[in-house]
């Protein structure tokens, strides 16, 4: 049975083989099957690469990428999740959109936890789910899910294509809202029906969404007032986010910042948009940033938030927050402005295109006094750590530093050691901090470098790739450690074992009068070596200051294939300085304080 393309898509009658197309009938004319259509597609985008994992209703894609060998690499992941992060390492690596292609059921809902972390952390991804027939949706057929539904809160926009003939549109428009404006997943649910049915081709050139404006240029108003609040303060900060780096304008910040002579800190995802080797860099700031930075903020009279959203994590409690300070906040998002903190000035648009607009109208400034107070809060509390001949995770975070010269790419799981990477790595490039901050996923990092490597292998970069995880996390996802060595990817993956998992193991400690409950990993764990070569990759491992210096030494002699280095580290180590929950981040606790004495 066939219907001619003015008539609605209806399934295709079981047995229904579609013929072969005429290869002399041009991609623009001829008629294609939806799969196909998906395919040729993802060529017209510019996609390079997909990660994904075959399933029943999207067999005809595979079988499709057999016959017609598409110009992207598809990536087999051995697990849903895995290639989902596996799109967001490549997004933040490459600034481009990543790519998942998924089946229906339980294909779709194992992305969620990727789609998720990508939301709140403004990643641009694309995610295909396969889905049943048409006819079928709602009536609970084998691995139905209502993938749009489930994800709704959690995506940018989602589409569930009933017509073959909008699938190449939908496709467009999918990757447009994913890279735009604040960056975002899309999902993308694929009817089995539409993928076998068939259309002409044409893929459009531009897309036009009624209702969607992306804001570039601030008002010039509103620039001209930013310009005088800043002539006006004496203590001012740049407080800088992942926009920042979303928007490339790590440039413009640092010019605009050393021009001004304002000191400079950044969240988590902000890492790497300054500097931090800079006279004005305050390093991180929030629950586990710098003494100095915190400080800076609760003393200074002028915060210019640039791509930042005020995050509970940087703010702590918010009516003791920066007290003194009016608020310049450049955003691209409507919704991030006033949200937590009041701006003074806001300005909606493109944070390059506003600072470039802003810094013309800003002359250098005299901040010397405000920089020697930073300087004296610096010496007043400065990071350190215990040196007692035990293996702790900073020095081997300082050793991974020295190694790579802060030339490399810098992926992190979630927990202590994520926290000690943001203090000790000292980044000094945009797109070399990557890690997930918003969700806080356990298991993302060492599919996220995976991610991150196939993206520096296309851009024919040689910077490393070293991934930093806990025991605990690692395991969540390591069964992407065999696609890793299948494709060669030279990757440095430390795991610091304390045999715990470390951070709930601290607020135990801290605030739970050390009632370590179902946090002991000692009788869990596998030996991270063996497991490391099951996978085929290289394991090492070392418990002593001398044999860490040495294994990382013999990892960076591996080309073809990861390498994973076990850390055994001190078990009561814990991240400082620290502010509890709910606390101001005036009230932070230093090394010096008597833990329990916050219970």
């Amino acid at each position: 049975m066939r219907y001619d393309t003015h008539t609605k898509v209806q399934p295709v009658v079981a047995g229904d083989v579609l013929p072969e197309p005429n290869p002399e009938i041009s991609a623009e004319t001829r008629r294609m099957s939806g799969a196909e259509i998906l395919l040729r597609s993802l060529e017209a985008e510019g996609v390079k690469i997909v990660f994904g994992h075959p399933g029943g209703a999207v067999i005809k894609v595979y079988d499709e990428m057999a016959r017609i060998k598409p110009t992207f690499q598809h990536i087999l992941v051995r697990h849903e999740q895995g290639g989902t992060h596996a799109a967001e390492g490549y997004a933040k690596a490459t600034g481009k959109v990543g790519t998942v292609l998924v089946t229906s059921g339980p294909g779709a809902t194992n992305t969620v936890t990727g789609i998720t972390d990508a939301y709140m952390d403004s990643v641009p991804i694309v995610v295909f789910t396969g889905q049943v027939p048409t006819g079928l949706i709602g009536n609970d057929a084998f691995q139905e899910c209502d993938a749009m539904g489930v994800t709704r809160s959690i995506t940018k926009h989602s589409y569930l294509v009933r017509d073959v003939r909008d699938l190449a549109r939908t496709i467009k428009e999918a990757y447009h809202i994913a890279r735009t404006g604040r960056p975002g997943p899309v999902l993308v649910d694929l009817p089995k029906d539409v993928l076998m049915a068939e259309a002409p081709f044409h893929y459009p050139e531009s897309v036009s969404l009624r209702g969607y404006a992306i804001p570039e240029a601030g008002r010039p108003e509103k620039i001209t007032r930013a310009a005088r609040m800043i002539m006006e303060s004496q203590r001012p900060i740049f407080y800088v986010g992942g926009g920042a780096i979303n928007s490339n304008a790590s440039e413009s910040l640092t010019e605009f910042a050393q021009h001004a002579r304002i000191p400079v800190t950044t969240t988590l995802h902000g890492l790497g948009a300054f500097p931090e080797d800079d006279v004005l860099a305050l390093r991180m700031l929030g629950m586990h940033g710098t003494w100095w930075a915190n400080q800076a903020v609760q003393h200074c009279d002028l915060i210019i938030a640039v791509g930042a959203r005020f995050d509970d994590r940087v703010t702590g409690k918010l009516d003791s927050w920066a007290p003194h300070a009016k608020v310049i906040h450049i955003e691209i998002d409507q919704s991030c402005i006033s949200k937590n903190v009041f701006a003074d000035c806001a300005i909606l648009g493109d944070v390059n295109t506003v600072l470039k607009q802003l810094r013309p109208l800003v002359e250098p400034k005299d901040t010397s006094e405000w920089l020697a107070q930073i300087e004296a809060w610096r010496q007043e509390c400065p990071l350190e750590y215990e040196q007692d001949g035990k293996l702790r995770a900073q020095f081997i975070i300082e050793a991974m530093r020295e190694k790579t010269q802060g030339d490399a790419v810098v992926l992190t799981d979630v927990g202590q050691h994520q926290m000690w990477t943001a203090q000790y790595f000292r980044f000094l490039h945009p797109r070399t901090h990557i890690t997930s901050g918003g969700l806080g996923t356990m298991g993302f990092g060492m599919p996220a470098a995976m991610g991150a490597a196939f993206g520096l292998r296309e851009a024919k970069s040689d910077r490393p790739v070293v991934c930093i995880s806990g025991d605990g996390g690692f395991v969540m996802n390591a069964q992407e450690l065999s696609v890793a060595a299948a494709h060669k990817l030279p990757l440095k993956l430390a795991v610091i074992n304390n045999r715990f998992l470390g951070m709930v193991r601290q607020w135990q400690e801290l605030f739970h009068m050390e009632r370590y409950s179902h946090t002991d990993l000692s009788d869990t764990n596998p030996d991270f070596v063996k497991l490391a070569e099951a996978h085929h990759c290289v394991g090492l491992r070392a418990s002593t200051p001398d044999e860490a210096l040495g294994i990382i030494d013999e990892a960076w002699k591996v080309h073809d294939r990861p390498t994973v280095m076990e850390f055994q580290v001190a078990k009561e180590e814990m991240v400082f300085p620290m502010v509890p929950a709910g606390a101001a981040t005036g009230d932070m606790i230093t090394k010096r304080m008597t833990p329990n004495s916050f219970v």
